[in-house]
């Protein structure tokens, strides 16, 4: 009977230790829950509108370590009843986009003002064209024939990013304890305004706060914008295509 007692108390003490390694590889492996509470303010003529797309990400700086943040395949932008399918794509430095007119009729991509600079001229329907984007940055992509469809491509050279908050709150999961530099792109705030919100921040493990972001949006309507001659888009015509 003793002799049995003790194996099943070895076997209790053996099944203990396999689980707290497993607990402690769970909750104990380095890394951190990171949380910012973004608030932004809209303008009056802008109040009723929903808050804008936000990125929030962690540029891991020197000493830091990091995962490589490569390509997975090719990334699509659709052009679809006027509109560009997504509104915001996150995408990797090197990544290739496509651009399918999945529309009737002609449309043109267009990017000259921030980030990649191209213009992808008119193509029809049924077709694709391409950018690779080579170089971190925001491109703001444009129709020089539909003024209504807007877009970003964001570029980034870290996974730590994500772009979906609760309540104001945008959290950050499996982030390695070290020094980064935090990032906010808001859409419809001012690059000046973006610049002045990055800050360097000191992750450790388990949960970390790292403080409040305050915006206030421009009045600006994002898809007011010139075409791709620098020109007003003339709005009293109507596209044939």
């Amino acid at each position: 009977m003793a002799l049995r007692t003790n194996r099943l108390s070895g076997l209790v003490l053996f099944l203990a230790i396999l689980v707290s390694r497993h607990a402690i590889a769970q909750d104990g492996d380095g890394t951190a829950k990171v949380d910012v509470h973004v608030r932004i303010r809209l303008p009056k003529p802008r109040q009723h509108e929903h808050m804008p797309p936000v990125v929030l990400w962690l540029k891991p700086l020197p000493g830091t370590p990091s995962e490589p943040f490569v390509p997975d395949g090719h990334y699509t932008l659709a052009q679809k009843s006027r509109m560009f399918l997504p509104h915001m794509l996150v995408v990797p430095v090197g990544s290739e986009v496509q651009f399918p007119n999945l529309d009737p009729f002609f449309h043109n991509v267009f990017s000259l003002f921030n980030g990649k600079r191209f213009d992808l001229g008119l193509y029809e329907a049924g077709t694709t064209k391409e950018v690779t984007f080579s170089s971190e940055g925001v491109s703001y992509i444009f129709c020089n024939i539909h003024p209504e469809m807007s877009a970003v491509v964001l570029v980034l050279s870290t996974s730590l990013f994500t772009t979906m908050g609760t309540d104001g709150v945008y959290s950050i999961r499996g982030v390695p304890s070290g020094a980064y530099e935090m990032h906010v792109w808001i859409e419809g705030v001012a690059q000046p305004a973006l610049d002045r919100l990055r800050r360097r921040v000191q992750v450790s493990t388990g949960n970390e706060d790292l403080g409040v972001v305050d915006a206030t949006a421009s009045p600006k309507q994002p898809t007011e914008h010139m075409n791709k001659f620098g020109q007003p888009y003339d709005r009293g015509s109507k596209p044939t295509y």
